[in-house]
């Protein structure tokens, strides 16, 4: 994490304070939806020439799809091909893959919890003050070179422990043409090389992906009746994903930030010292 983020993070109020936002399950579907729309951004040959094929998310409902983009059906309600649909099958919280963090962090035992220090800096105000009040005790004067400074207030930036899942998507490739499918297959096939493996990301998190090796094929061309004609194709992708927090039903900050403390100060206890009361005490004790 640059050092510019850190300092943000310890002081929400600053300039330029950057929050962390929240990575859930809605976050990894966004990611996948963003990567499959804008950094894949496939494109095939159709009668209307060289076009991109838009990606609908299936689970969508029928009358929202309609709304949002009229050109995805024709004028009977059939979708127009060729498109690509996205589709979350599974979640799977698997105890072999626990990320960086193998062991159970509990979060601390007050009302704010938080498990994990992810940023620490001094608090320049409230160490500078006590600085001076040193400076004007020893020296009669404040913002006086001091010996070395033993009271410094530091900020601890705080977060949930991370909890990792697997994610399983289904992208469908629809076509009405083999030339088509061979266009839109290839690069799911070529993409990361030699490897199945790449990153998507959405606001300040990122995923891993990986591409299964499987890519079922399906059509009705041995068909000779009158239905449509149509070509698919199943991709699989795993997805390692993280969470932090409950979410929307989290009541704990997201993020928590505490001090340490500089300086601790006692009452004294006069009758277990044997002191003498001074005059106030006298006057108190008399009323």
């Amino acid at each position: 994490m640059a050092d510019e983020l850190i300092t943000a993070l310890a002081d929400p109020t600053a300039a330029g304070a950057v929050n962390i936002s929240p990575s859930s399950i809605e976050s990894i579907d966004r990611a996948m939806h963003n990567w499959l729309e804008n950094q894949m951004d496939v494109f095939c040959t159709t009668n209307k020439g060289w076009k991109k094929i838009p990606v609908i998310w299936v689970s969508a409902e029928r009358a929202y799809q309609v709304k949002k983009d009229k050109g995805l059906r024709d004028s009977s309600g059939a979708l127009i091909l060729p498109i690509i649909s996205l589709n979350r099958t599974a979640v799977v919280k698997d105890a072999a893959r626990k990320g960086p963090y193998w062991a159970n962090i509990s979060p601390q035992g007050d009302e704010r919890g938080g498990s994990i220090t992810v940023a620490r800096r001094i608090h320049q105000d409230k160490t500078s003050k006590f600085a001076n009040a040193d400076a004007q005790r020893r020296y009669g004067k404040i913002n006086f070179k001091t010996r070395k400074k033993d009271k410094i207030v530091y900020q601890y930036v705080t977060l949930p422990q991370p909890v990792y899942i697997d994610v399983t998507y289904e992208i469908s490739i629809w076509t009405e043409y083999q030339q088509q499918m061979n266009e839109l297959v290839h690069p799911f096939i070529t993409k990361g090389g030699g490897i199945n493996y790449f990153v998507m990301d959405h606001e300040d998190h990122r995923y891993e992906g990986f591409i299964q090796q499987d890519f079922s094929q399906e059509d009705s061309v041995e068909d000779m009746t009158e239905e449509e004609r149509k070509y698919q194709t199943k991709i699989e992708i795993k997805v390692l994903g993280k969470l932090l927090g409950d979410g929307p039903n989290q009541e704990q900050p997201q993020v928590v930030v505490r001090e340490n403390a500089v300086e601790f100060k006692f009452t004294r206890e006069r009758a277990v010292l044997d002191d003498e009361p001074g005059e106030w005490d006298k006057a108190k004790f008399r009323g």
